[in-house]
């Protein structure tokens, strides 16, 4: 399967930690493609990303994440072998060695889409955190009529079928709970592979009042 996978990475002032996953991904899938997509940083993401071995798409602005993720998927879609993307965020709370999780449960389940499921209780996930994400899979799940264990989570394998038909909208953290909406709507298959919690004090540019607003928009919308 590496041969027609590709790792899609959205990145704003990753720098840090980017050469770090870029290295231990290699190592997970030596064939897999790479995409970073630099969301207008303004550190050396770009030259990092591209040192070890990255293709790089560049936003001239910082867009968000949504926004990142729609670039992303469109060009990948140019790629006429790409079949399979995982998307991972690149501040290493996405543990690529979790991937052959994600590969797994594709080939046992033929699902479109494998959504990361992050352990929540006996986990270094703060408090906020566990009672946001287990509300918000909740409603989520409620939405789709289908069982979404951890609607937040953006590390997922999806299957080009998926993203040649779903085209999101929202440009910030909100398009992972679109995705997940649309693609409920459209019949896609959803399964979930068990992945690793990290949590280190990373700095985060989600803004939680804002954000929440956002979600709350994107589960009261009604899709074509």
């Amino acid at each position: 399967m590496s041969q027609t996978l590709a790792i899609l990475i959205p990145a704003f002032n990753a720098e840090k930690t980017l050469p770090q996953l870029l290295e231990r991904v290699r190592k997970v899938v030596p064939d897999a493609l790479c995409v970073v997509v630099n969301d207008g940083s303004q550190d050396s993401t770009e030259s990092v990303a591209r040192e070890k071995g990255a293709v790089v798409v560049n936003h001239a602005r910082n867009c968000g994440k949504g926004a990142a993720l729609r670039t992303g998927f469109s060009y990948l879609l140019s790629i006429p072998n790409v079949r399979y993307i995982i998307t991972m965020d690149a501040d290493l709370q996405h543990i690529p060695e979790d991937i052959p999780s994600f590969l797994k449960v594709e080939e046992q389940t033929n699902a479109d889409i494998v959504i990361g499921k992050r352990q929540r209780k006996g986990s270094k996930m703060p408090l906020h955190r566990r009672l946001s994400n287990t509300l918000t899979s909740w409603l989520v799940s409620t939405r789709t009529k289908l069982p979404i264990l951890d609607s937040q989570c953006g590390y997922r394998l999806i299957r080009r079928n998926v993203i040649e038909v779903i085209q999101l909208e929202s440009n910030g953290y909100e398009a992972e709970t679109e995705f997940l909406l649309k693609a409920a709507r459209n019949g896609f298959t959803i399964a979930h592979a068990p992945i690793q919690t990290v949590y280190n004090n990373e700095k985060s540019y989600m803004t939680n009042w804002h954000t929440t607003i956002n979600f709350l928009n994107v589960l009261l919308k009604e899709y074509a």
